[in-house]
């Protein structure tokens, strides 16, 4: 998860004062330290960790406890609050003019033309015809870098290896470019903001006026990004953040904030290497997801994509039935594939990231849904529907039928018992956190 150690931390610090007796002083005392300890160690600025965290101690102190609630959840409530506030509260989406321009610009090495091909593919999968336009005229292999997304994601690329003025090759596709709803360009990058880079960027967008000139900056950039973004901000008047690489070890935290508090918010976040992994930054679901209050808004969308309604409302019925068999652990698996990662699937659903299972029973790779299909076409109907019933000699008949392992078959069933436990908790699990956060005042969709 993006800033997974920040909201281990955070989960751990509202574990104890949900486990506490009483909420005193001491107790907000000690949320407030660690919760500090937990912003400063994933590279918040200080003196925007102590106005949150200031903040947060006046209201626990001075508030009333409303209705309905305990001074626990409460106490939960302002934290989330506070935390959304912080993050910059609300949604900024593009402009909907037709054709909308979005111009990406920002240092070297930060993904910028990746970032394109993933805006590109987010837009398209949403309906929009999008184009793309590389004017990046200083890097050799940028033009053919984008013209090879653009062939992987099925989304047309404009460009001119010869023209060596970034104006000069959007003129020379402008005509064409008007055909499309949504025209993304990758612009050139530099080591460093520098005037000459400033004066480039100025005459395109002069020219173009795009409505919207993106900043994409690397979250593990740290603290120095509140300066980039200002001084990007100051010169090319950016209207929004992609952040890239919140993926890996980047803390990411003090790249967030610090466009948190700048006039330009972050709007995407780079989740992944591949042109999937996109997500549109929304503080509220990203808080919740920080506080294991999952994300089920990002879980329908990634949901929709994958399943059919009917698939979607059959698979649905047998979790929440709890009847589960090897059939039902394939399905589920190969449609749960094409959503991402397991891990970062199960992370959306309200309570599951508090789950620590191991990440081995989490990652399901194609080669093993194939094997487990072989492995399926050996099994009697009544093994399909009881897997509990396969003995050691099945076992090995079986692998003598499918042309797979033992060892494969006992991976299989121990996929099958770590995916039973995961439907008993799916039936208690989320519908109590779907309550606590009803009760909390957070809003689910």
């Amino acid at each position: 998860m993006v800033l997974e150690k920040l909201g281990e931390s955070l989960r751990e610090t509202l574990q104890k004062i949900a486990s506490s007796l009483f909420v005193d002083e001491k107790l907000v005392n000690e949320l407030v330290k660690d919760m500090q300890r937990a912003l400063l160690q994933a590279d918040v600025n200080v003196k925007l960790v102590l106005d949150l965290t200031n903040k947060i101690k006046a209201r626990i102190l001075k508030e009333e406890t409303p209705g309905g609630l305990t001074k626990k959840e409460h106490l939960i409530r302002i934290v989330y609050d506070e935390l959304t506030q912080f993050l910059g509260k609300d949604v900024r989406a593009l402009t909907e003019a037709k054709p909308t321009i979005v111009m990406l610009v920002g240092l070297f090495g930060n993904g910028k033309t990746t970032t394109c091909a993933k805006l590109a593919k987010y837009y398209s999968k949403r309906g929009k015809r999008v184009a793309l336009l590389s004017t990046d005229i200083w890097r050799p292999a940028a033009l053919a870098q984008l013209q090879q997304l653009g062939k992987q994601i099925q989304i047309p690329v404009f460009g001119d290896a010869q023209l060596k003025d970034a104006l000069a090759i959007y003129k020379k596709f402008e005509p064409e470019l008007q055909k499309y709803e949504l025209v993304i360009v990758d612009t050139a990058g530099r080591d460093a903001l520098s005037q000459e880079l400033v004066d480039e960027l100025n005459a395109l967008n002069g020219y173009v006026k795009a409505q919207e000139r993106l900043l994409v900056m690397s979250g593990d950039i740290g603290q120095a990004a509140q300066k980039q973004a200002e001084m990007f901000h100051q010169s090319c008047n950016i209207t929004g953040v992609i952040m890239t690489r919140l993926d890996g070890t980047a803390k990411g935290g003090g790249a967030l904030t610090a466009c948190s508090v700048t006039q330009a918010p972050v709007m995407f976040i780079g989740t992944g290497e591949k042109v999937d992994d996109l997500d549109v930054f929304d503080p509220k679901r990203f808080v919740g997801r920080l506080l294991g209050m999952g994300d089920i808004e990002a879980l329908l969308e990634k949901a929709k994509e994958a399943f059919s309604e009917e698939k979607a409302e059959d698979i649905s019925e047998r979790l929440m039935k709890g009847e589960f068999s090897l059939i039902d652990l394939y399905e589920q698996m190969e449609a749960l594939s094409t959503m991402g990662p397991i891990g970062k699937v199960m992370e959306l659903v309200p309570g599951f990231s508090q789950v620590k299972l191991p990440k081995e029973a989490l990652q399901v790779q194609e080669g093993k849904l194939k094997k487990w299909r072989y492995i399926m076409d050996s099994c009697t109907k009544d093994e399909l529907n009881d897997p509990e019933m396969i003995s050691a000699g099945r076992i090995d008949r079986i692998a003598k039928g499918s042309g797979c392992s033992p060892s494969d078959i006992r991976e299989l069933l121990k996929q099958y018992k770590t995916g039973k436990k995961l439907v008993k908790m799916l039936k208690g699990g989320p519908k109590k956190a779907e309550s606590m956060m009803k009760r909390l005042g957070v809003s689910l969709r």
